[in-house]
């Protein structure tokens, strides 16, 4: 090999690597478990990694300040609640009894440090009822 190939190939090879380890870096950065409540309470392991856990809004301790940017509720599932202390935008959906996603890490006082909340809206994903007009239009669900 001459002198600028020798170079060439070095380089090359830097250049794959930095990519790769690039990559592999923001993957697992991005990586969270998805998990419900109950799981999430029984696996103390995942007590200090970011996780995503999905669950119900508690009826009683829902306390939400949307101008502050913040919401306190406890999220449950079927045997276990989780606190929860939410900093940011709440969507208009949430409320107690709604089913949610919220992504975050537990602090060292055991309450869920969230920084995303999401709500699911299950009536988008429902069937239409039969007698629907864009049912009977279209000749069936869509």
């Amino acid at each position: 090999m001459t002198h600028p190939k020798l170079k060439f190939g070095i380089a090359a090879v830097v250049l794959v690597g930095a990519v790769a380890y690039l990559a592999l870096a923001g993957m697992q950065k991005g990586w969270v478990y998805t998990m419900g409540v109950d799981q999430y309470a029984s696996e103390t392991r995942q007590h200090n990694q970011r996780v995503r856990l999905c669950g119900t809004v508690a009826e009683t301790d829902l306390d939400i300040h949307k101008a502050q940017l913040q919401a306190n509720f406890y999220i449950h599932g079927q045997k276990n609640d989780i606190r929860v202390a939410y900093k940011g935008v709440v969507p208009d959906m949430f409320k107690a009894g709604a089913e949610v996603v919220v992504e975050g890490k537990q602090d060292a006082a055991g309450i869920f440090q969230a920084d995303v909340l999401m709500t699911k809206c299950a009536s988008k994903y429902e069937d239409m009822p039969k007698d629907h007009p864009a049912v009977s239009s279209q000749g069936g669900n869509p």
